[in-house]
């Protein structure tokens, strides 16, 4: 509340504050919606209203928002900065992010506000609050990487748009968009950066099991530079035009920078074969391995081999040593996922056992309905 009445009331935070988001292009609905706000570029401002106010000391400095120095002096953490306040899935306020208006290069860009008991970064989304009901309606999350992207999309119309809240994408905030859809669309910044960062975020989005598209932005912008280059208007329609598979994606991005060399081309397909391996779903793995045939000109067989190759030893990697019964059964030393095999070519080798999954139930259902009433003992 203090921010936001120092952004509206202010005489710094309008002269300096507001007229920074007006420059940038943002509405005024858009700042009140998600509650934007200024700290005055003043020590300890922030600080000495919230005392007075009847807040302890202890608390503003365990929520990140006051600073103790070496002498015991308190001051604010975010002081000069327009904010950025982050909710939580209900709406609460948790942290803060905050960009600086100075020119000085030792001045950090944006800093944000410290873990702490109620913030953890890596499981929080930016902008959810505003549009999980959105996330629900269309069945597809956009993601960004920043702040200014997400209110850009947001104020475009497009309002099932989250962002990763200052940190690197993690497995945490992939799972809370699985909480209400299954499709992923990846708005990154269409640098150097910001593509390393979407082939990172796009192989963990499809390790948890979700559908994820890419879009690339022309001419090196971001979703925000974009946005307000074209207009609301044509860029909703240039998202929506423009979503590419992750095979396609990953295939024309890495495939510029290899060029003819077939050694670099080789670890590219290889490099895309274990993004689909990444995938739970054996049906969609299927499909994408055809469509990663058709695409790079590989004979599908030869794909399904590598792709068993990389299961194989991801399963090895991860599987415990085998143990025996008192039965004398041996389990399995096999990855589960065996769906591939049907589409082998006769006599080849594919690193790894054929039994199916479902002969794997029939086989556990066979030995409880023998052994039941017995107590099996496990050697180690």
């Amino acid at each position: 509340a203090f921010f936001a009445n120092e952004l509206w009331t202010g005489a710094d935070g309008r002269a300096i504050g507001l007229s920074y988001f007006k420059e940038r292009g943002f509405r005024e609905d858009i700042l009140r919606k998600f509650e934007l706000g200024y700290s005055p570029d003043v020590w300890d401002a922030m600080t000495q209203k919230a005392i007075s106010s009847g807040y302890k000391e202890e608390h503003l400095e365990k929520a990140g928002l006051t600073i103790r120095n070496d002498k015991g002096k308190l001051y604010d953490r975010f002081r000069g900065r327009v904010m950025f306040p982050i909710h939580n899935f209900t709406g609460r306020v948790i942290g803060f992010g905050g960009r600086t208006l100075k020119t000085d290069k030792n001045v950090p860009k944006y800093v944000n506000s410290p873990e702490s008991d109620i913030y953890h970064k890596s499981n929080v989304l930016y902008g959810l609050f505003h549009a999980k009901k959105a996330i629900r309606d269309t069945d597809n999350c956009y993601l960004v990487e920043g702040y200014a992207d997400v209110l850009s999309v947001h104020q475009a119309g497009v309002e099932n748009v989250v962002a990763s809240s200052g940190t690197s994408l993690t497995v945490e905030q992939i799972r809370l968009i699985g909480r209400f859809t299954e499709n992923v669309t990846i708005l990154y910044d269409g640098d150097a950066a910001g593509i390393k960062a979407s082939l990172r975020g796009l192989d963990m989005i499809l390790e948890e099991g979700l559908n994820v598209k890419v879009v690339n932005f022309p001419d090196s912008h971001d979703p925000d530079s974009y946005m307000h280059k074209v207009g609301a208007g044509a860029f909703k329609t240039y998202i929506e035009n423009n979503r590419k598979d992750f095979i396609l994606y990953k295939a024309t991005t890495l495939l510029k920078e290899a060029g003819k060399d077939p050694i670099k081309r080789a670890g590219i397909i290889r490099d895309i074969v274990e993004s689909i391996a990444k995938i739970p779903d054996n049906i969609k793995a299927s499909i994408f391995i055809k469509e990663c045939s058709h695409l790079l000109q590989v004979e599908e067989h030869i794909l399904i081999s590598e792709l068993n190759k990389i299961r194989v030893a991801k399963f090895k990697k991860s599987a415990p040593a085998p143990a025996s019964s008192s039965y004398g059964q041996q389990p399995q030393d096999g990855p589960p996922d065996n769906l591939f095999d049907d589409h082998a070519v006769p006599g080849e080798d594919t690193g790894r056992t054929t039994v199916t999954d479902e002969l794997q139930e029939h086989e556990i259902i066979r030995l409880l309905l023998t052994y039941g009433h017995e107590l099996v003992n496990w050697d180690n």
